[in-house]
């Protein structure tokens, strides 16, 4: 069996980018991955401006506290002031244009209107209240790198410098189907002896959340055949076909022929718990991933090995999930000699707490979690040890 960190290493290898690329509307960006970097064509801000409301002065005419000045302009945001004169001071309100002469801004808590004039109540330093221009962007600057996935302040930032659209990495195309003569739909009556497909919804999800374009084959019943037109029909314009169960020993587990007859196996068991029966290989010209069809080990493996894999794929560079050194306010007394990928959850005292029943079969364990321990193999916890989390959202 390959090591967690040998199968990890092995599939990002595999995972080769996509070339193809689109240009989308900054409202239809959000989630994708930027494929060129983003360069500012203009400084943010575009000109030096108020930090707040107040008055615009030169720092000359202040030389001490108390001092009188005519008010000679009133400079609102969006306006276009003219030359401050000397010896007289601008109403000048936040974000808009400094005029021209002024060199520092002095709130308006520290002045005292009084008529047309206004009384300074406060020795300003130079550029005190002022905001300069290209603060924040300079022009030319690179604004997000290539690589990004798309958050929604990445949007703002674009629109920041008039940017309207964004050229992005397309959609990843993941074609799945899901085996076990004992899954029913949900929403049809429960046959004896049958359970409830929880994987497809699952998994649409976690594929939907990392923007992949989804085709669904369906439920495929435990026979050799069937098993391999499915291959065939999901590795048609997909570039990569992922399918959750038959990839265990079980006389009813085909998907371990049906691949090496319609492409290749490159890996098939992994040291890890849970999620052992996990395969990769090829089918076509489409990537192929076996999960498991036990739903927690379907759930995990595709966190721990998919989810970056998928990432790697869609132009990620830092696809590699990050283990965060957190504290554990649990024990786990009995090591196992594959990696343990326990389910737990962050708590208010800034710990992890453990899900109280860690069986593959306890699907309500992922959903009361928010992410997993990486346990080494053959390690103990002992309460409060420093353990390695992974968060389910990277």
């Amino acid at each position: 069996m390959q090591s967690y960190e040998e199968a990890l290493s092995r599939l990002l290898a595999a995972a080769r980018p996509l070339a193809e690329q689109e240009t989308l509307a900054l409202s239809d960006a959000l989630g994708r991955v930027l494929a060129a970097p983003l360069v500012s064509p203009l400084r943010v801000p575009p000109h030096d401006n108020s930090a707040m409301d107040g008055y615009a002065v030169r720092v000359a005419d202040l030389a001490a506290v108390g001092v009188r000045l005519p008010v000679s302009q009133r400079v609102p945001a969006g306006s276009q002031p003219t030359a401050l004169e000397a010896g007289t001071a601008a109403r000048i309100f936040t974000g808009a244009p400094i005029p021209p002469g002024a060199d520092a801004v002095v709130m308006q808590e520290r002045c005292r209107a009084e008529g047309d004039a206004v009384i300074v109540e406060h020795t300003p330093k130079p550029g005190e209240n002022i905001r300069r221009a290209g603060e924040d962007i300079a022009d030319g600057a690179v604004v997000l790198p290539a690589g990004k996935r798309l958050v929604a302040q990445d949007l703002g930032l674009a629109a920041s410098i008039g940017v309207p659209a964004l050229t992005v990495f397309r959609r990843l195309r993941v074609a799945t189907f899901f085996t076990g003569d004992e899954l029913t739909t949900p929403g049809e009556p429960l046959r004896p002896g049958a359970i409830y497909n929880s994987n497809r919804y699952v998994l649409r999800g976690q594929l939907e959340a990392l923007g992949c374009e989804v085709r669904e084959i369906g439920i495929v019943r435990d026979d050799l055949a069937a098993t391999r037109e499915a291959l065939r029909q999901a590795a048609r314009d997909a570039d990569l076909v992922l399918t959750c169960g038959g990839v265990s020993v079980g006389e009813e587990d085909h998907m371990k022929a049906a691949v090496e007859a319609e492409g290749a196996l490159e890996a098939w068991k992994l040291a890890i718990k849970p999620g052992k029966p996990l395969a990769w290989g090829r089918v076509g010209e489409a990537a192929f991933i076996g999960l498991p069809g036990n739903p927690v080990s379907s759930f995990v493996t595709f966190v721990a090995l998919v989810q970056p894999y998928i990432r790697a794929r869609q132009g990620e560079p830092a696809a590699v999930p990050r283990a965060l050194p957190m504290r554990a306010d649990f024990a786990w007394p009995r090591a196992d000699q594959r990696r343990e990928f326990l389910r737990v959850r962050r708590n208010e005292r800034g710990g992890l707490d453990l899900y109280p029943q860690q069986g593959s079969g306890v699907l309500s364990s992922c959903s009361w979690a928010d992410g997993l321990v990486s346990n080494p193999p053959g390690q103990t916890i002992a309460e409060g040890d420093v353990v390695h989390y992974l968060p389910f959202q990277p």
